[in-house]
């Protein structure tokens, strides 16, 4: 049995950003419009631990518009992405979170990414023309 750890560092954070993409890069739901837009995986995984260190530690490295990106992403994607995509990624997340982590840290990073999927993806649709 594995034992929880606390989400308390730029590592662990890390950690489970790569363990989790790994987990979509093979999803047959999302594997495709992830592995057909990230050119960079290392670049993109340093870049979503940054998001996700500002998040929860507060540490500000991160640079970027989340919400153009979904929206370009979506565009590229022909404007095929749906709720049910966003439920699944948080899905995944939040296994994720769980297998590996414990304490308040985990919950917030399970809340942010709840509240940040809701935004991401009204701001999206209301985008499409």
């Amino acid at each position: 049995m594995t034992t929880l750890r606390k989400l308390e560092s730029r590592e662990e954070i890390s950690f489970l950003v790569n363990t989790f993409y790994k987990k979509i890069r093979k999803d047959e739901l999302l594997g495709p419009i992830f592995n057909s837009q990230v050119k960079d995986w290392d670049h993109h995984l340093s870049h979503l631990t940054d998001f996700w260190e500002t998040n929860l530690l507060g540490v500000r490295r991160y640079k970027g518009d989340p919400m153009q990106a979904h929206i370009d992403v979506d565009k590229k994607s022909n404007q095929m992405i749906t709720q049910d995509y966003f439920g699944h990624w948080l899905h995944l997340w939040f296994a994720t979170i769980d297998e590996h982590f414990e304490g308040d840290g985990a919950f917030r990073l399970k809340n942010a990414a709840r509240n940040m999927s809701t935004n991401l993806f009204m701001k999206m649709v209301m985008s499409r023309s």
